[in-house]
């Protein structure tokens, strides 16, 4: 295999993976939706920077250690259980405070969420929602070892034997984080679109909840799976 045919092979196979629905994209659509675009954007930047990582261990041979050692593997994947559980049960915890008549304002503030209105010295740091956003993209995805161990199982695959391996995996992983930015992109203009309408308590109770679950759903799954 080329070195041309590689690089074009693996962005088909993560470009599939990319535009399949999953944590990324609930986490990506609500943020949107009902943050910040500087949160929005933090949260994107995150889960890419994870991706980063995972892919740069990989290529180091770092993240072998996954699959190596089973401890090791379990203790990342109880950790990102119960992160994406506490994270899922916030979101649902916020749905049902809203109908039971919270402060809409105070409670946005201890969602994470915050008006796009908001100005201050700091500018674009002063609500800090970029930061913020940065690490939950970032936290999510470096707590969940599926996403080593995809790289560990898949990325050797697509480097020819001539290549050098380090650089070469880092070339792939690095067409992989540019299609999760691009489609990024398109999730975060999707949701911008209907901004105005998601952010009506009935609307944002609904998706709080749906993405909640969503979220839960895979924190129980990391935590139950194989």
């Amino acid at each position: 295999m080329g070195t041309t045919t590689a690089v074009w092979s693996f962005a088909l196979v993560v470009g599939l993976l990319t535009l399949t629905p999953g944590l990324d994209t609930a986490l990506i659509l609500r943020t949107a939706a009902l943050g910040s675009r500087r949160e929005a954007s933090g949260v994107v930047l995150g889960i890419q920077l994870g991706t980063l990582v995972w892919g740069t261990l990989s290529s180091l041979g770092v993240s072998a250690l996954l699959t190596a050692s089973h401890a090791a593997y379990l203790a990342l994947r109880i950790a990102g259980a119960a992160y994406l559980l506490w994270m899922g049960g916030r979101m649902l915890h916020g749905s049902l405070r809203r109908r039971a008549g919270a402060d809409p304002a105070a409670e946005e503030g201890a969602e994470g969420g915050t008006a796009e209105g908001t100005t201050g010295p700091a500018g674009a740091w002063a609500d800090g929602g970029l930061p913020r956003g940065l690490r939950r993209g970032l936290t999510t995805n470096l707590l969940n070892p599926k996403i080593g161990v995809f790289y560990v199982a898949v990325l050797p695959q697509f480097i020819p034997a001539h290549a050098p391996h380090f650089a070469m995996g880092l070339l792939l992983t690095c067409v992989h984080v540019t299609e999760g930015l691009l489609w990024s992109g398109v999730l975060v203009a999707f949701a911008g679109v209907l901004r105005g309408w998601l952010r009506r308590p009935v609307a944002r109770r609904v998706l709080d909840r749906v993405t909640g679950t969503v979220v839960i759903a895979f924190g129980l799954r990391l935590a139950i799976g194989d």
